[in-house]
């Protein structure tokens, strides 16, 4: 573990809205970048970042050939070192991981970390592809099995050995839609019901219409400094408090565990070792609910829940932004959406603006420590990572 002194801090952090948009990866790019340097409240300058890294998967193939300089080029950091980050969904994450590590190695003392997906200039059997290469592509694909189709199985699994009812389910989609209506940058701003949930078409059985999160596009950026230099740029850093990340099979046939995710459990092992806090001491968290499954089983697997707890925990009210454990303040995947490179640096923008208590109509009251959670497509990669304001 770094020595406290040499721990990343935030100082600043942008995002654009999430949806179908009309603006193209450039200018998403230029328009995160822009709004994370104008939350910093001083000394950032023009001097290149030592480092950046981008997370995106280049979705349908967007890219001019080299997405990194892409990123140096709308930052306006021509000269900066830049590494493209590609983890399938938890890219996000990784981008995060890295551009930490460089910061505690003494490799970099600023950084850039951005994500990026253009996601809805494709057709929708386009997209159901480059959503399943995430997977498994030489048995589950050629089985016929989808992305929301694993999940689906993961989702049976959990039924079947917890009796997980489907209001569990229902009740994840009612309160991300509810939290993601407070979020002005959410793909979906509307609330829904429990009825509508339950009785929406099945897109894979038990998984209905409203339990899968939209194909969005967006981007988000973080700026890193470390930690002993933090309140040169800002009087309110948020500190990178623990890190871990892990991987699984990459096909759900392979796991051994079929009611929860493996590399979850285990980075979230790692990120808590050397933490200077334990799950007890969070005040929310952000969890990657591509699938309203997801959300519990995250729960479970990061220990917040007991194996089978976290349906409970759900329609107990628990999980509420006013609850015991606030989940997704900003409305989850399920409701802010999911550009797939973008969303892993979302979770740590909204973590950036609850700690610092700007978060506005979605403010967690007496935020201090928090939790990301970000998956690549059904587990088999996972990144765990702790935060708390400085």
């Amino acid at each position: 573990m770094a020595d406290p002194a040499d721990r990343a801090a935030i100082v600043g952090a942008g995002h654009t809205r999430f949806g179908a948009l009309r603006e193209g990866p450039r200018e998403l790019l230029r328009q995160a970048v822009d709004l994370a340097e104008a939350t910093v409240d001083r000394g950032w300058g023009r001097d290149p970042p030592d480092a950046a890294f981008l997370a995106t998967l280049g979705f349908g193939g967007w890219q001019l050939g080299n997405a990194s300089a892409l990123l140096a080029e709308e930052a306006h950091r021509v000269g900066c070192p830049v590494i493209r980050v590609e983890n399938a969904c938890a890219s996000g994450g990784s981008a995060l991981e890295a551009g930490v590590r460089a910061i505690e190695s003494g490799r970099a003392d600023r950084v850039l970390v951005a994500g990026l997906e253009k996601m809805t200039d494709l057709p929708s059997a386009r997209r159901r592809y480059w959503l399943g290469v995430s997977g498994d592509t030489e048995w589950e694909r050629l089985a016929g099995l989808t992305f929301a189709g694993v999940y689906a199985l993961l989702a049976s699994a959990h039924r079947s050995a917890f009796g997980t009812p489907p209001e569990a389910l229902a009740e994840v989609a009612v309160k991300n839609h509810r939290n993601g209506l407070r979020n002005p940058n959410a793909h979906f701003r509307r609330e829904i019901t429990r009825d509508q949930v339950l009785a929406a078409p099945r897109v894979a059985d038990p998984l209905g219409l409203y339990d899968c999160c939209p194909v969005s596009d967006g981007a988000a950026a973080l700026l890193l400094v470390r930690s002993s230099e933090a309140r040169r740029y800002t009087d309110t850093p948020v500190v990178v408090a623990g890190l871990g990340s892990a991987s699984d099979y990459l096909a759900v046939q392979e796991r051994p565990l079929r009611t929860g995710l493996a590399a979850t459990r285990q980075a979230a092992r790692q990120a808590f070792r050397h933490a200077p806090f334990d799950r007890d001491g969070l005040s929310f968290v952000e969890v990657h609910d591509c699938f309203t499954i997801a959300e519990l089983l995250a729960l479970e697997d990061l220990g917040l829940a007991p194996p089978g707890g976290a349906a409970e925990m759900t329609l107990a009210g628990a999980t509420a932004r006013t609850g015991a454990l606030p989940v997704n303040p900003d409305g989850g995947l399920k409701s802010k959406g999911h550009p797939i490179g973008a969303t892993g640096v979302s979770q740590v923008y909204e973590v950036f603006r609850q700690l610092r208590g700007d978060a506005g109509e979605r403010q967690v009251p007496g935020a201090a420590r928090a939790l990301t959670h970000n998956v690549g497509g059904s587990g088999a990669s996972a990144v765990v990572a702790l935060f708390e304001a400085a």
